[in-house]
């Protein structure tokens, strides 16, 4: 019995590349990787010294902390294209395993957002939360914190 459906088979054939090839580009990355590191904990270094000073440039903090997150994407990104081989694959490949990222690292900033909201209002709205965290008066010759008496 033969099985003929009417969809030609997708077979991807890659380039045989040599050794050498793929250890220069081996050794290439981790060179560049290196520097990138090299940098991160320059700007690392400088940042704890602007906090040590008397009036650091909150600005300034912000750029150089942006300026990491940056460099540590184009790292992970350089990580996965050739240490992981995915800079190798078919795009379609790529976009399965990137998207989800995406959507993860936006699950990610919208709970911690919706957690700030909260964290944030909870006096606001929340008359029972408000009761219980203000400061109870104390009796006179009461001794404890909290006015409970003992």
């Amino acid at each position: 019995m033969e099985h003929n459906s009417g969809y030609s088979e997708v077979t991807i054939h890659h380039e045989p590349h040599s050794d050498e090839d793929f250890r220069r580009r081996v050794r290439k990355t981790t060179i560049l990787l290196s520097v990138i590191t090299i940098i991160e904990l320059g700007i690392g270094l400088s940042i704890y010294t602007m906090h040590k000073g008397e009036h650091p440039n909150a600005f300034l903090v912000l750029l150089f902390k942006g300026i990491v997150c940056i460099l540590t994407l184009a790292k992970a990104y350089y990580i996965v294209s050739v240490f992981m081989h995915l800079g190798d694959e078919i795009r379609n490949m790529i976009m399965t395993i990137v998207v989800p990222l995406m959507l993860f690292i936006w699950f990610i900033g919208a709970f911690l957002w919706d957690g700030n909201s909260y964290r944030t209002n909870r006096n606001t709205y929340d008359e029972h939360f408000r009761q219980k965290t203000l400061d109870r008066p104390t009796r006179s010759g009461d001794t404890t914190q909290h006015g409970f008496g003992g």
